[in-house]
Protein backbone atom coordinates (compact mmCIF):
# COMPACT_ATOMS: atom_id res chain seq x y z
CA UNK A 1 0.00 0.00 0.00
CA UNK A 2 1.21 3.35 -0.91
CA UNK A 3 1.93 6.08 1.56
CA UNK A 4 -0.37 9.00 0.80
CA UNK A 5 1.07 12.00 -0.11
CA UNK A 6 1.92 14.99 2.64
CA UNK A 7 0.04 17.92 2.22
CA UNK A 8 2.94 20.71 2.64
CA UNK A 9 2.09 24.41 3.58
CA UNK A 10 3.71 26.54 1.07
CA UNK A 11 3.84 30.18 1.66
CA UNK A 12 4.15 32.70 -1.31
CA UNK A 13 5.84 36.33 -1.20
CA UNK A 14 6.13 39.16 -3.40
CA UNK A 15 4.94 38.60 -6.92
CA UNK A 16 4.40 34.81 -6.38
CA UNK A 17 1.79 36.12 -3.71
CA UNK A 18 0.07 38.68 -6.10
CA UNK A 19 0.39 35.89 -9.23
CA UNK A 20 -1.64 33.37 -7.50
CA UNK A 21 -3.43 35.61 -5.29
CA UNK A 22 -3.14 34.26 -1.99
CA UNK A 23 -0.22 33.67 0.58
CA UNK A 24 -0.54 30.23 1.59
CA UNK A 25 -2.00 27.42 0.57
CA UNK A 26 -1.48 23.41 1.26
CA UNK A 27 -0.55 21.18 -1.39
CA UNK A 28 0.50 17.40 -2.05
CA UNK A 29 3.67 16.39 -2.80
CA UNK A 30 6.50 14.32 -1.96
CA UNK A 31 9.68 16.89 -2.81
CA UNK A 32 10.18 20.06 -3.22
CA UNK A 33 9.90 19.28 -7.52
CA UNK A 34 6.51 17.78 -7.07
CA UNK A 35 5.04 20.96 -4.60
CA UNK A 36 6.68 22.98 -7.84
CA UNK A 37 5.21 21.13 -10.06
CA UNK A 38 1.77 21.15 -8.75
CA UNK A 39 2.13 25.16 -8.05
CA UNK A 40 2.87 25.13 -11.71
CA UNK A 41 -0.76 23.52 -12.61
CA UNK A 42 -2.15 25.01 -10.56
CA UNK A 43 -1.39 28.54 -11.37
CA UNK A 44 -0.91 28.28 -15.09
CA UNK A 45 2.08 30.98 -16.11
CA UNK A 46 3.83 30.56 -12.88
CA UNK A 47 6.42 27.93 -14.11
CA UNK A 48 7.82 31.07 -16.07
CA UNK A 49 7.88 32.88 -13.29
CA UNK A 50 10.18 30.35 -11.09
CA UNK A 51 11.97 28.33 -14.03
CA UNK A 52 14.23 28.67 -16.96
CA UNK A 53 15.18 26.39 -19.13
CA UNK A 54 14.11 23.50 -16.69
CA UNK A 55 15.46 25.05 -13.32
CA UNK A 56 14.89 26.97 -10.38
CA UNK A 57 16.25 30.42 -11.45
CA UNK A 58 19.18 31.09 -9.64
CA UNK A 59 17.61 34.37 -8.01
CA UNK A 60 14.48 32.52 -6.95
CA UNK A 61 14.96 31.53 -2.58
CA UNK A 62 13.33 28.36 -1.76
CA UNK A 63 13.23 27.65 1.90
CA UNK A 64 12.21 24.26 3.61
CA UNK A 65 11.96 25.21 7.39
CA UNK A 66 13.32 27.86 7.57
CA UNK A 67 16.69 26.23 5.59
CA UNK A 68 17.24 27.29 1.76
CA UNK A 69 16.81 24.42 -0.36
CA UNK A 70 20.26 24.57 -2.06
CA UNK A 71 22.07 23.34 0.80
CA UNK A 72 19.64 20.84 2.14
CA UNK A 73 18.65 18.06 -1.24
CA UNK A 74 17.40 20.95 -3.57
CA UNK A 75 14.75 19.79 -5.87
CA UNK A 76 14.64 16.00 -4.61
CA UNK A 77 14.45 17.23 -1.02
CA UNK A 78 11.63 15.00 0.41
CA UNK A 79 8.92 16.41 2.44
CA UNK A 80 7.02 15.80 5.65
CA UNK A 81 3.31 16.75 6.81
CA UNK A 82 5.22 19.32 8.87
CA UNK A 83 7.35 20.79 6.38
CA UNK A 84 6.92 24.52 5.60
CA UNK A 85 7.73 25.66 2.49
CA UNK A 86 8.30 29.63 1.23
CA UNK A 87 9.61 30.79 -2.16
CA UNK A 88 10.74 33.74 -2.61
CA UNK A 89 11.55 36.12 -5.05
CA UNK A 90 14.35 38.18 -5.82
CA UNK A 91 14.65 40.71 -2.31
CA UNK A 92 16.36 43.85 -2.96
CA UNK A 93 16.90 47.24 -1.45
CA UNK A 94 19.00 49.64 0.27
Amino acid sequence: MLNPMPKIRVKLFANFREYAKTKELELEGATVREILASLCNSFPGFEKLVFENGTVRSHINIFINGNNIHGSGGLERELHPDDELAIFPPVSGG
